[in-house]
């Protein structure tokens, strides 16, 4: 499924232009979605925080029992390989992918050091600054541990997600504001979330339900270097409903400002504007 344009494949050892076929009709990925994914964003010349992505990817192998084969290190050459096709003012989207080639057990388990890896790099540009949002609720929630891998970036999570958006859409809003077991807040459909307050950010507290996210830990350390104090804390729809401000964090995105959960409404407030021109500081400061 390609979401951009001038699309580049890294498999079995090279860069080959296009949308290459990776996977085959009987690896355990395509059978049982044995599959995680990360992303990392090219723009501007840089790529802020892709050694943590690599990093997370290989983390997410081993949740979901897969052998992971590519070191951090390495991934990160492939991709600055693979980038050099590309102007420098092209935004990409770098997405390392693993799968499951074969399985034990009724074919069920991954057998180890069957894997499969790719890299693909989309042209997908950055949205400008005041591209926004708009969010709702929705009956679907978060998965706990002991019933998903939520402490993968697991393609076998997100047809919950698209439920969630599904649903969202069909309200006529942009994005669902959703809910882990207990009924607190989580994240949304598809990023992290904050909250602005009297000046001061809160977002949900890490408790296993959905990944705490690269680019929502840098902002939280920008925002701390600034003085700025952030909250990771308990969070129910009503304190949402209290926000002065809401924002979404993600890679695709970096920051996306809500103007609504509901029938309440916010500005593009001068938090979540700051947030974005700390991140982008950061990221060419870190060049």
């Amino acid at each position: 499924m390609a979401t951009g344009k001038n699309i580049r494949t890294y498999f079995d050892g090279s860069w080959h232009d296009g949308d290459l076929p990776v996977m085959k009709a009987a690896d355990h990925g395509s059978w049982l979605g044995t599959t995680v994914f990360d992303g990392a964003r090219y723009f501007e010349g840089i790529a802020p925080d892709l050694a943590a992505h690599c990093a997370r990817i290989n983390r997410s192998a081993e949740a979901l029992m897969i052998t992971p084969t590519v070191g951090s290190l390495e991934m990160q050459d492939i991709v600055w390989e693979g980038l050099k096709a590309y102007p420098a003012d092209t935004a990409v989207y770098i997405r390392p992918m693993y799968w499951s080639l074969d399985g034990d057990y009724l074919g069920i388990v991954p057998k180890p050091d069957a894997t499969g890896f790719a890299i693909c790099l989309e042209e997908i540009p950055m949205p400008p600054a005041d591209t926004a949002t708009t969010l709702t609720t929705t009956r679907f929630r978060r998965p706990v541990l002991e019933d998903a891998v939520v402490n993968a970036k697991a393609g076998c999570l997100y047809p919950n997600n698209a439920r969630m958006l599904a649903e969202a859409r069909a309200k006529g809003f942009g994005n669902a504001l959703v809910a882990d077991a207990l009924g607190n807040v989580a994240e949304s459909a598809t990023a992290n979330v904050f909250m602005v307050k009297d000046g001061e950010v809160f977002t949900p507290i890490p408790n296993g339900t959905f990944l705490a996210g690269i680019t929502r830990a840098r902002h939280i350390s920008t925002l701390a270097a600034e003085g700025i104090k952030v909250h990771q804390t308990v969070l129910g729809f009503e304190d949402f409903h209290d926000a002065d401000e809401v924002f979404l964090s993600g890679n695709m995105m970096k920051v996306t400002p809500v103007t609504a959960f509901d029938d309440t409404s916010y500005q593009i407030g001068p938090v979540t504007r700051r947030v974005r021109e700390l991140y982008w500081d950061w990221a060419h400061s870190s060049r």
